[in-house]
């Protein structure tokens, strides 16, 4: 995976707290899938899951710990194999710590990580998708429904998804492709809901700029104030994936524009990058992949073209293919 892009999936990754004797899997099939729609930004809870891809070639295991309190919402997730690699959310500030180095980075918009895997407005979702409770399972000691979430058209994956009974938190993800294989897939292994959680990394100065040495810290990349390259288009998004967001920024290797187009149809999401060529020549352009992450490059006269998906590679090439500068 190029290196600029990798910011996207560093991202972390509301549940309502209910009695610890109601199922909401009981009542109407649109609560329930609202409850878990918040069940990962709401519930305080503390754990460690695997990561692993469907060839089993890559198995990333991380502590994921989540507070919600009058403050709002903090998390922080730890890399527990291969150098360190820290994240640390405090509402909308997100520091990534590797190493001796703190960057500030940006929310991604559209991406979800386990176990926050729903939006907030579960109708797009509906539209796209259709979702059934299957069985109910075991998992980290939990009792969990397990619910599919089946597209209805083959430009993007089936997802199965176990949810805690009591509070709606994912305890294991499953993604599959068109032909019913496990691409990727993610499952607590330990955890804990709610009760005494640490909270003693919840401390200002770990966002405050001299936590660290001034030639260790590196500030977010800030948008530009204006979208200088506006007026592109895309022609072919599947059916459901709308435009949630547009700008225009410098990446982080580079001084030179480049346009960020994201599209989501609630459950995946599309991300779009259109950037100048200028003298470099490009070697690695086709299609690569990550578990469930396409990523698909191509080059238009002086611009790259680069479409970054959870959705099979014929749909990143499809909308690779219809990128157009249609003008302001």
């Amino acid at each position: 995976m190029h290196p600029r892009y990798n910011v996207l999936f560093l991202i972390l990754p509301l549940v309502w707290w209910q009695s610890a004797y109601a199922d909401p899997f009981l009542n109407d099939k649109a609560d329930w899938l609202e409850t878990m729609a918040f069940a990962a930004h709401q519930t305080d809870y503390s754990g460690t899951f695997v990561y692993q891809d469907g060839m089993g070639g890559h198995v990333q295991v991380s502590r994921i710990t989540h507070i919600s309190d009058s403050a709002g919402e903090h998390e922080r997730l730890e890399g527990l194999n291969g150098s360190r690699r820290e994240i640390i959310s405090s509402n909308n500030q997100v520091w990534l710590f590797t190493g001796d180095r703190k960057i500030r980075i940006d929310k991604p918009h559209g991406d979800r990580v386990f176990p926050a895997l729903l939006p907030e407005q579960i109708a797009s979702l509906k539209e796209n998708y259709l979702v059934t409770q299957t069985e109910e399972d075991l998992v980290a000691g939990f009792h969990a429904h397990v619910v599919l979430f089946q597209p209805k058209d083959n430009l993007r994956y089936t997802h199965k998804m176990w949810a805690h009974t009591n509070s709606g938190l994912f305890l294991k993800a499953v993604v599959f492709d068109e032909r019913s294989r496990v691409i990727e897939q993610y499952a607590f292994t330990e955890l804990t809901i709610g009760g005494q959680i640490d909270r003693s990394w919840i401390e200002p100065n770990r966002f405050a700029p001299y936590s660290l040495k001034s030639n260790q810290i590196q500030p977010a990349v800030k948008p530009t104030e204006t979208l200088k390259q506006k007026g592109w288009q895309v022609d072919a998004l599947p059916v459901g994936f709308k435009k949630i967001h547009e700008i225009c920024r410098p990446m982080r290797d580079t001084n030179m524009p480049v346009t960020h187009l994201v599209f989501s149809d609630g459950l995946a999401a599309i991300s779009v990058f259109i950037e100048d060529l200028g003298n470099r020549e490009i070697v690695n352009s086709g299609l690569s992949s990550q578990g469930s992450i396409q990523i698909f490059s191509r080059v238009s006269g002086d611009k790259l073209i680069t479409v970054v998906g959870e959705v099979p590679p014929r749909t990143v090439i499809q909308v690779a293919d219809s990128v157009r500068y249609a003008g302001q």
